[in-house]
């Protein structure tokens, strides 16, 4: 997952003065609450998609609060547009629903706001280069 990093969040690091680490969304991986699935052709690794919660102290791009998992959805760039990104979106979409959590929430470009408008996504903030979403559960 660390390797994908780059492709999931430079566009943030690139556009923003930020002080949220990258890193942040993998270091310490397999706490409570961290979700993973990986999309594998090959043996290569093309794809991966996952969640974590995050403290209000040390959030995330798409910080909502401390119960809501920001989610992360990464493609390799040779292999996007291909339909992976929807079915991990999709498929961690299933795990939070199953670990009972009540929201999903994601900072995405806004040339991205589509494909998670009709994954049930919503916009709960806008600063104009980024789009923090979140889908809530029954």
């Amino acid at each position: 997952m660390r390797s994908l990093l780059t492709h999931a969040y430079n566009w943030h690091v690139n556009v923003f003065d930020t002080e949220v680490p990258i890193s942040r969304y993998v270091d310490g991986w397999g706490r409570p609450g961290d979700t993973a699935l990986l999309a594998v052709e090959g043996g290569h690794r093309i794809g991966a998609g996952w969640f974590r919660l995050f403290r209000e102290s040390a959030p995330g791009y798409g910080f909502v609060d401390e119960s809501t998992p920001e989610l992360t959805v990464v493609v390799v760039p040779s292999r996007q547009g291909q339909g992976i990104g929807q079915l991990l979106l999709g498929g961690l979409i299933e795990r939070a629903q199953a670990e009972a959590h009540r929201a999903l929430s994601v900072s995405v470009e806004t040339k991205e706001i589509g494909d998670y408008e009709a994954a049930g996504f919503e916009t709960v903030a806008d600063d104009g280069q980024a789009v923090t979403m979140r889908r809530l559960f029954s």
